[in-house]
């Protein structure tokens, strides 16, 4: 039986997680070395974005060899020793599958460039359109156009990213094969789950066509039908094949009903999937590189959408605030003065308790923040780079540009784990691959296994909670207060339990109406007040950034 409900997911970004070797880089030891901290916290497996051999224009997202390890990180004997290592305290690994483009420098994208026909079908080749405009108008989500003369020919290759990211061709079987071989490789080497990127846009259309005036290109090639065939013939072959096996897939621009259809058991695709439209409730006009402050209504509306939508549709959320692409959430819907603490906990306690499977960000558990580097020299980011380049040139100043990188910027995710006060927050003896956050010395890992009333220690809670209350596991989500302006309160519920949260998301008391069968024989199951809440009656006023979470068993 596969408790992917009952599990909780814990990201590694290795680059930026624990250095072993002075290099400045994270590696495969660095992870072993921090085996015990991620037991404490009680996390059941850990996803590592990739670890795969690249030349890092894209931060590992453009893969050279899949079935390697990059000497970056470490050896295939690492890999294995800490596969090995982890599972022995219950801790699984996932691994971050990137299937829908591979580098230029991948064997088979070399081999196409030399003329071999057999791989030239392996990407997605066109000639320049009767004119001579590009084979489409689609734009690359790096910006720029989406196509890239094919070396020496009259061909142009696809690339929706980078364009040292080429698209593979999954219409082609042996593309197909040659991701089933490299999952159950992988499967073969002990590894219990995969994250597969931007998973929905494998399914081209054989005829790609030009976006019309005014319509969104991504329309064009995003959760075609035949990504679901794709994806129902690659677990069939590999993953689906073995026991418990997690899969999680990265849906870009997705809908609720092709989430379903990606996560109900019974199609046999994946066991989850991860959506983002909670995460642009803080884009100016849906454009990333704006500064606005976040729509609460449409956060906690997009949310419930969601729940309810993938609940009536029998699939299964990842939840999530934080990944490697975002910057800290903290930030973004939190207080990172007086209330970083509580509002780290109620945004915790926010995600921990709806219906999916929880994801934490390295970092998350201790109340991370943005790093707020002072020039862009101090991003690595290939995006970032991109977007200041073009903003600039749109007539923004350099410090208006600048701005907007540090609100919007992933490395501000990206920045070393801060483990403790000493030089480089304890990540690295040499020099970080990446500049430490500011913030160091107040928040790391060491400041919080000290103290009783962490942020760690209430993600701790969390999880426990999560296993010892099927309510939370397996319970229906019912919303509640939806109208409420600053609250974001819902209700899971058993035939045999029920639990009810409110979450303060601003820094303001607000007054609640407690059910009188609460009241009556309700308990606190969890508070992120220092002192326990007493409920003795149906009104309770909600402090700044407090979350209340009640029980009561039916």
């Amino acid at each position: 039986m596969n408790n992917f409900k009952e599990k909780v997911i814990y990201q590694i970004y290795p680059k930026s997680f624990k250095d072993t070797t002075g290099n400045g880089v994270g590696d495969l030891q660095g992870i072993v070395e921090k085996i015990p901290y991620l037991k404490e916290l009680g996390v059941d497996m850990i996803w590592l974005n990739p670890i795969f051999p690249s030349p890092q224009r894209d931060n590992g997202y453009d893969v050279s060899d899949y079935t390697a390890i990059n000497p970056l990180f470490g050896t295939m004997s690492e890999f294995e020793d800490l596969v090995k290592k982890l599972k022995a305290e219950g801790i699984g690994v996932m691994l971050d599958m990137v299937f829908n483009h591979t580098s230029t420098e991948h064997e088979w994208f070399q081999k196409a460039l030399a003329g071999d026909k057999k791989y030239q079908d392996y990407y997605i080749l066109r000639p320049l359109q009767a004119e001579g405009s590009l084979p489409t108008n689609w734009e690359s989500k790096f910006s720029g156009p989406a196509w890239e003369r094919f070396g020496e020919t009259d061909l142009y290759y696809l690339h929706l990213f980078d364009v040292t990211q080429a698209d593979l061709n999954w219409r082609n079987p042996e593309v197909r094969a040659e991701m089933h071989n490299i999952l159950n490789f992988w499967l073969d080497k002990g590894v219990e789950g995969f994250r597969f990127d931007v998973m929905n846009l494998i399914g081209k259309d054989e005829e790609l066509i030009d976006a019309l005036p005014g319509q969104i290109d991504k329309l064009l090639y995003t959760d075609r039908p035949i990504a679901h065939t794709f994806i129902r013939e690659m677990n069939q072959a590999a993953f689906g094949q073995r026991e418990n096996i997690v899969t999680v897939g990265e849906m870009s621009s997705t809908t609720i009903e092709q989430g379903q259809l990606y996560s109900n058991p019974e199609r046999d695709e994946l066991t989850m999937i991860f959506s983002f439209h909670h995460l642009k409730v803080d884009y100016q006009d849906g454009q990333k590189w704006t500064k606005m402050p976040y729509d609460f209504m449409a956060l906690k509306n997009i949310l419930n959408d969601w729940q309810v939508g993938m609940s009536d549709g029998n699939g299964w959320n990842a939840l999530f605030w934080n990944n490697h692409d975002q910057p800290r959430a903290l930030n973004r819907f939190g207080d990172t003065g007086q209330y970083r603490e509580k509002s780290a906990k109620m945004l915790g306690a926010t995600i921990h308790l709806m219906r999916g499977t929880p994801y934490i960000y390295q970092g998350e558990e201790i109340g991370m923040l943005n790093p707020d580097y002072a020039s862009i020299t101090d991003f690595v980011d290939v995006e970032s780079h991109n977007a200041y380049a073009e903003l600039v040139a749109n007539g923004m100043s350099e410090d208006e540009a600048l701005m907007m990188i540090q609100e919007k910027s992933r490395d501000n995710s990206r920045s070393p784990m801060q483990w403790d006060t000493s030089l480089h927050a304890g990540f690295t003896e040499g020099t970080p691959w990446l500049q430490l956050g500011k913030t160091f010395e107040e928040i790391n890992v060491a400041a919080d296994l000290a103290s009783e009333t962490s942020v760690f220690k209430f993600y701790q809670q969390l999880i426990q909670l999560r296993k010892h209350y099927a309510v939370i596991s397996e319970g229906e989500y019912v919303p509640h207060l939806m109208e409420h302006e600053r609250i974001f309160s819902y209700i899971r519920q058993t035939d045999a339990e029920e639990l009810i949260v409110w979450n303060n998301f601003y820094d303001q008391v607000e007054e609640i109406i407690i059910p009188s069968e609460y009241v009556v024989a309700g308990e606190v199951l969890l508070s992120n007040e220092d002192e326990q809440p007493a409920i003795d009656n149906d009104r309770y006023l909600l402090k700044p950034f407090e979350t209340l979470v009640l029980y009561r068993r039916k």
